[in-house]
Protein backbone atom coordinates (compact mmCIF):
# COMPACT_ATOMS: atom_id res chain seq x y z
CA UNK A 1 0.00 0.00 0.00
CA UNK A 2 1.66 3.20 -1.31
CA UNK A 3 1.72 6.00 1.83
CA UNK A 4 -0.65 8.38 -0.21
CA UNK A 5 -3.50 6.03 0.18
CA UNK A 6 -2.25 5.20 3.62
CA UNK A 7 -2.54 8.63 4.85
CA UNK A 8 -6.68 8.43 2.92
CA UNK A 9 -7.81 5.74 4.99
CA UNK A 10 -6.16 6.84 8.35
CA UNK A 11 -7.68 10.00 8.04
CA UNK A 12 -11.30 8.06 6.94
CA UNK A 13 -10.96 6.36 10.21
CA UNK A 14 -10.51 9.58 12.55
CA UNK A 15 -13.19 11.20 10.80
CA UNK A 16 -15.42 8.21 11.21
CA UNK A 17 -14.32 7.70 14.86
CA UNK A 18 -14.93 11.89 14.87
CA UNK A 19 -18.62 10.92 13.65
CA UNK A 20 -19.17 8.66 16.58
CA UNK A 21 -17.95 10.67 19.23
CA UNK A 22 -19.27 14.36 17.98
CA UNK A 23 -22.51 12.82 15.92
CA UNK A 24 -24.87 12.29 19.03
CA UNK A 25 -23.91 16.11 20.29
CA UNK A 26 -24.90 17.84 17.12
CA UNK A 27 -28.22 15.80 17.19
CA UNK A 28 -29.07 16.62 20.59
CA UNK A 29 -28.35 20.06 19.86
CA UNK A 30 -30.10 20.46 16.73
CA UNK A 31 -33.25 22.76 17.24
CA UNK A 32 -36.79 20.72 17.56
CA UNK A 33 -39.44 22.58 15.18
CA UNK A 34 -42.09 23.09 17.46
CA UNK A 35 -44.06 25.35 15.71
CA UNK A 36 -44.71 24.26 11.74
CA UNK A 37 -46.25 27.73 11.27
CA UNK A 38 -43.07 30.17 12.29
CA UNK A 39 -42.42 32.46 9.42
CA UNK A 40 -45.86 31.64 7.44
CA UNK A 41 -48.50 34.27 9.20
CA UNK A 42 -48.82 37.78 8.73
CA UNK A 43 -50.74 39.78 11.67
CA UNK A 44 -53.65 42.04 10.11
CA UNK A 45 -56.81 43.39 12.02
CA UNK A 46 -60.18 45.03 11.69
CA UNK A 47 -59.81 49.23 11.09
CA UNK A 48 -62.90 49.13 13.88
CA UNK A 49 -60.89 47.44 16.45
CA UNK A 50 -58.38 50.55 16.66
CA UNK A 51 -60.47 52.46 19.43
CA UNK A 52 -58.60 55.97 19.05
CA UNK A 53 -60.67 60.02 18.11
CA UNK A 54 -57.57 60.59 15.73
CA UNK A 55 -57.29 60.50 11.41
CA UNK A 56 -56.87 57.50 9.69
CA UNK A 57 -53.36 57.99 9.14
CA UNK A 58 -52.64 57.86 12.91
CA UNK A 59 -54.94 54.92 13.24
CA UNK A 60 -52.69 52.96 10.87
CA UNK A 61 -49.58 54.05 12.82
CA UNK A 62 -51.23 52.84 16.17
CA UNK A 63 -51.63 49.64 14.76
CA UNK A 64 -48.27 49.55 12.88
CA UNK A 65 -46.15 50.20 16.37
CA UNK A 66 -48.55 47.57 17.54
CA UNK A 67 -47.19 44.98 15.85
CA UNK A 68 -49.64 44.47 12.96
CA UNK A 69 -48.23 44.75 9.26
CA UNK A 70 -51.77 45.20 7.34
CA UNK A 71 -55.46 46.39 8.36
CA UNK A 72 -58.82 45.75 7.06
CA UNK A 73 -61.39 48.68 6.65
CA UNK A 74 -65.06 48.35 5.54
CA UNK A 75 -65.48 48.93 1.86
CA UNK A 76 -66.67 51.11 0.22
CA UNK A 77 -66.96 53.87 2.96
CA UNK A 78 -63.36 55.42 2.89
CA UNK A 79 -61.56 57.88 0.73
CA UNK A 80 -59.56 56.23 -1.72
CA UNK A 81 -56.95 59.23 -2.08
CA UNK A 82 -56.45 59.06 2.15
CA UNK A 83 -56.46 55.82 2.63
CA UNK A 84 -53.54 55.26 0.01
CA UNK A 85 -51.54 57.97 1.92
CA UNK A 86 -51.89 56.47 4.69
CA UNK A 87 -50.70 53.31 3.37
CA UNK A 88 -47.84 55.47 2.38
CA UNK A 89 -47.07 57.51 5.28
CA UNK A 90 -47.86 54.60 7.72
CA UNK A 91 -45.79 51.19 6.03
CA UNK A 92 -49.30 49.69 6.97
CA UNK A 93 -50.96 47.70 3.97
CA UNK A 94 -54.59 46.94 3.16
CA UNK A 95 -54.57 43.33 2.94
CA UNK A 96 -58.01 43.62 2.54
CA UNK A 97 -61.61 44.58 2.99
CA UNK A 98 -65.03 43.76 4.60
CA UNK A 99 -68.09 44.15 2.87
CA UNK A 100 -69.88 47.23 4.67
CA UNK A 101 -73.53 46.18 3.87
CA UNK A 102 -73.84 42.49 3.78
CA UNK A 103 -75.08 42.35 7.29
CA UNK A 104 -78.51 44.41 6.30
CA UNK A 105 -78.51 43.87 2.43
CA UNK A 106 -77.72 40.54 1.72
CA UNK A 107 -77.43 38.02 -1.19
CA UNK A 108 -79.79 35.66 0.28
CA UNK A 109 -83.05 38.11 0.49
CA UNK A 110 -86.39 37.35 -1.51
CA UNK A 111 -86.15 40.84 -2.60
CA UNK A 112 -84.85 40.81 -6.23
CA UNK A 113 -84.10 44.75 -5.86
CA UNK A 114 -81.97 43.91 -2.38
CA UNK A 115 -79.93 41.43 -4.12
CA UNK A 116 -79.21 43.51 -6.97
CA UNK A 117 -78.26 46.18 -4.31
CA UNK A 118 -75.98 43.30 -2.58
CA UNK A 119 -74.54 42.85 -5.39
CA UNK A 120 -73.65 46.07 -6.25
CA UNK A 121 -72.31 46.92 -2.86
CA UNK A 122 -69.87 44.20 -3.59
CA UNK A 123 -68.54 45.14 -6.48
CA UNK A 124 -68.02 48.50 -5.06
CA UNK A 125 -66.22 46.74 -2.23
CA UNK A 126 -63.79 44.82 -5.14
CA UNK A 127 -63.05 48.47 -6.79
CA UNK A 128 -62.40 49.79 -3.92
CA UNK A 129 -59.64 47.28 -2.25
CA UNK A 130 -58.08 47.28 -5.60
CA UNK A 131 -57.66 51.07 -5.06
CA UNK A 132 -55.49 50.80 -2.26
CA UNK A 133 -53.99 47.87 -3.01
CA UNK A 134 -55.74 44.72 -1.21
CA UNK A 135 -56.41 41.70 -2.39
CA UNK A 136 -59.97 40.40 -0.56
CA UNK A 137 -63.51 40.98 0.47
CA UNK A 138 -64.78 39.31 3.14
CA UNK A 139 -68.12 38.76 3.02
CA UNK A 140 -70.93 37.24 5.02
CA UNK A 141 -72.97 35.33 2.36
CA UNK A 142 -76.47 36.12 3.88
CA UNK A 143 -78.54 35.23 6.82
CA UNK A 144 -80.74 32.01 7.45
CA UNK A 145 -83.83 33.68 8.35
CA UNK A 146 -84.30 34.92 4.80
CA UNK A 147 -85.40 31.35 3.87
CA UNK A 148 -84.99 27.58 3.57
CA UNK A 149 -81.53 26.67 3.34
CA UNK A 150 -82.27 25.53 -0.37
CA UNK A 151 -83.81 28.66 -1.59
CA UNK A 152 -81.05 30.74 0.25
CA UNK A 153 -78.26 28.75 -1.19
CA UNK A 154 -79.69 29.02 -4.30
CA UNK A 155 -80.06 32.84 -4.38
CA UNK A 156 -76.82 33.83 -2.77
CA UNK A 157 -74.66 31.64 -5.05
CA UNK A 158 -76.88 33.33 -8.47
CA UNK A 159 -75.92 36.33 -7.34
CA UNK A 160 -72.78 36.62 -5.84
CA UNK A 161 -71.25 34.48 -9.00
CA UNK A 162 -72.45 37.86 -10.93
CA UNK A 163 -69.33 39.59 -9.04
CA UNK A 164 -66.60 37.03 -10.13
CA UNK A 165 -65.59 38.21 -13.70
CA UNK A 166 -65.15 41.77 -11.96
CA UNK A 167 -63.23 40.21 -8.73
CA UNK A 168 -60.77 37.72 -11.27
CA UNK A 169 -60.12 41.22 -13.76
CA UNK A 170 -59.12 43.27 -9.96
CA UNK A 171 -57.44 40.27 -8.67
CA UNK A 172 -59.37 40.73 -5.51
CA UNK A 173 -61.06 37.33 -3.85
CA UNK A 174 -64.21 37.31 -2.31
CA UNK A 175 -64.31 35.47 0.87
CA UNK A 176 -66.59 34.21 2.58
CA UNK A 177 -66.82 34.12 6.77
CA UNK A 178 -67.77 31.56 8.83
CA UNK A 179 -70.37 33.36 11.25
CA UNK A 180 -73.29 32.78 13.41
CA UNK A 181 -75.69 33.73 10.82
CA UNK A 182 -77.76 30.46 10.65
CA UNK A 183 -76.48 29.14 7.17
CA UNK A 184 -73.87 26.54 6.42
CA UNK A 185 -74.75 25.05 9.83
CA UNK A 186 -76.86 23.90 12.88
CA UNK A 187 -77.19 27.15 14.90
CA UNK A 188 -78.55 25.10 17.77
CA UNK A 189 -76.90 21.72 16.98
CA UNK A 190 -73.98 20.44 19.12
CA UNK A 191 -70.04 20.76 18.96
CA UNK A 192 -69.66 17.84 16.30
CA UNK A 193 -70.29 19.53 12.96
CA UNK A 194 -68.26 19.84 10.49
CA UNK A 195 -67.53 21.88 7.37
CA UNK A 196 -69.31 19.54 4.74
CA UNK A 197 -71.87 22.57 3.57
CA UNK A 198 -68.87 25.26 3.88
CA UNK A 199 -67.13 23.00 1.34
CA UNK A 200 -70.11 22.58 -1.19
CA UNK A 201 -70.94 26.11 -1.01
CA UNK A 202 -67.80 27.08 -2.01
CA UNK A 203 -67.16 24.50 -4.60
CA UNK A 204 -70.53 25.41 -6.05
CA UNK A 205 -68.86 29.01 -7.60
CA UNK A 206 -65.91 26.64 -9.36
CA UNK A 207 -63.91 30.00 -9.30
CA UNK A 208 -60.48 30.22 -7.63
CA UNK A 209 -61.75 33.99 -6.78
CA UNK A 210 -64.37 32.67 -4.31
CA UNK A 211 -62.57 30.71 -1.03
CA UNK A 212 -63.32 31.39 2.81
CA UNK A 213 -61.94 33.96 5.81
CA UNK A 214 -61.81 31.02 7.68
CA UNK A 215 -62.61 32.33 11.42
CA UNK A 216 -61.15 30.33 13.77
CA UNK A 217 -63.14 31.22 16.70
CA UNK A 218 -66.63 31.78 15.33
CA UNK A 219 -67.54 28.03 15.36
CA UNK A 220 -65.62 26.66 17.82
CA UNK A 221 -69.03 26.08 19.53
CA UNK A 222 -69.76 23.42 17.06
CA UNK A 223 -67.08 21.64 15.95
CA UNK A 224 -63.77 21.23 15.94
CA UNK A 225 -61.46 24.31 14.34
CA UNK A 226 -58.67 22.27 13.58
CA UNK A 227 -60.70 19.36 11.62
CA UNK A 228 -62.31 22.50 9.90
CA UNK A 229 -59.51 23.79 8.60
CA UNK A 230 -58.27 19.92 7.69
CA UNK A 231 -61.96 19.88 5.30
CA UNK A 232 -61.57 22.86 3.91
CA UNK A 233 -58.52 22.60 2.70
CA UNK A 234 -57.16 24.79 -1.06
CA UNK A 235 -60.29 27.01 -0.04
CA UNK A 236 -58.93 28.94 2.93
CA UNK A 237 -57.68 32.07 1.84
CA UNK A 238 -57.26 34.27 4.87
CA UNK A 239 -57.93 33.64 8.03
CA UNK A 240 -59.80 35.59 11.18
CA UNK A 241 -59.10 34.65 14.89
CA UNK A 242 -61.41 35.00 18.03
CA UNK A 243 -60.93 33.09 21.19
CA UNK A 244 -64.05 31.06 22.63
CA UNK A 245 -65.09 29.34 25.86
CA UNK A 246 -67.42 26.10 25.59
CA UNK A 247 -67.97 25.65 29.20
CA UNK A 248 -68.31 29.84 29.49
CA UNK A 249 -70.41 29.58 25.84
CA UNK A 250 -69.37 33.19 24.78
CA UNK A 251 -65.98 34.78 23.11
CA UNK A 252 -62.31 35.70 24.94
CA UNK A 253 -59.35 36.78 24.25
CA UNK A 254 -57.06 35.37 22.01
CA UNK A 255 -55.44 32.17 23.06
CA UNK A 256 -58.09 32.37 26.29
CA UNK A 257 -60.52 29.94 26.48
CA UNK A 258 -60.35 26.17 25.19
CA UNK A 259 -59.32 26.31 21.27
CA UNK A 260 -57.11 23.57 20.89
CA UNK A 261 -54.43 26.53 18.67
CA UNK A 262 -51.33 23.39 18.84
CA UNK A 263 -54.31 21.31 16.53
CA UNK A 264 -54.99 24.72 14.55
CA UNK A 265 -51.50 25.41 13.61
CA UNK A 266 -50.83 21.53 12.28
CA UNK A 267 -54.11 21.79 10.76
CA UNK A 268 -52.76 25.17 9.21
CA UNK A 269 -49.38 23.19 8.33
CA UNK A 270 -50.89 20.32 7.09
CA UNK A 271 -52.71 22.56 4.05
CA UNK A 272 -49.88 24.59 3.34
CA UNK A 273 -51.68 27.97 4.30
CA UNK A 274 -49.26 30.89 3.94
CA UNK A 275 -50.67 34.17 4.10
CA UNK A 276 -52.76 36.74 6.46
CA UNK A 277 -53.85 36.17 9.93
CA UNK A 278 -56.50 39.04 11.15
CA UNK A 279 -57.55 39.96 14.51
CA UNK A 280 -61.69 40.15 15.08
CA UNK A 281 -61.73 41.17 18.98
CA UNK A 282 -63.50 44.42 19.96
CA UNK A 283 -60.05 46.53 20.04
CA UNK A 284 -59.30 49.32 22.04
CA UNK A 285 -56.68 51.99 22.69
CA UNK A 286 -52.84 51.42 22.32
CA UNK A 287 -52.29 49.24 25.07
CA UNK A 288 -55.05 47.17 24.42
CA UNK A 289 -53.78 46.68 20.67
CA UNK A 290 -50.39 45.77 22.00
CA UNK A 291 -52.10 43.51 24.19
CA UNK A 292 -53.99 41.56 21.34
CA UNK A 293 -51.13 41.36 18.77
CA UNK A 294 -48.82 39.68 22.02
CA UNK A 295 -51.92 37.31 22.35
CA UNK A 296 -51.57 35.89 18.51
CA UNK A 297 -48.20 35.68 19.03
CA UNK A 298 -48.72 33.44 22.17
CA UNK A 299 -51.14 31.17 20.38
CA UNK A 300 -49.74 30.74 16.75
CA UNK A 301 -45.87 31.14 17.45
CA UNK A 302 -45.00 34.55 15.79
Amino acid sequence: MNSSRRRFIQQGSLLAAGALVAGPRQLRAAPAVSNPMAGRLLKSLKLGMVKADVSLLEKFRIAKAAGFLGIEPTAPGLDVAETVQAIAASGLVVDGTVCASHWKVRHTSPDPATRAQALEDLRSALRFTRAVGGHSVLLVAGKGEDGPEREIWRRSVENIRQAIPLAAELGVAIVIENVWNQFLYDHDGGADQTAEKFVRYVDEFASPWVGMQFDIGNHWKYGSMGDWIRQLGRRVLKLDVKGFSRALNKFTPIGEGDIDYADVRKALHEINYHGWLAAEVTGGDRAELRSVSAQMDAAFGL
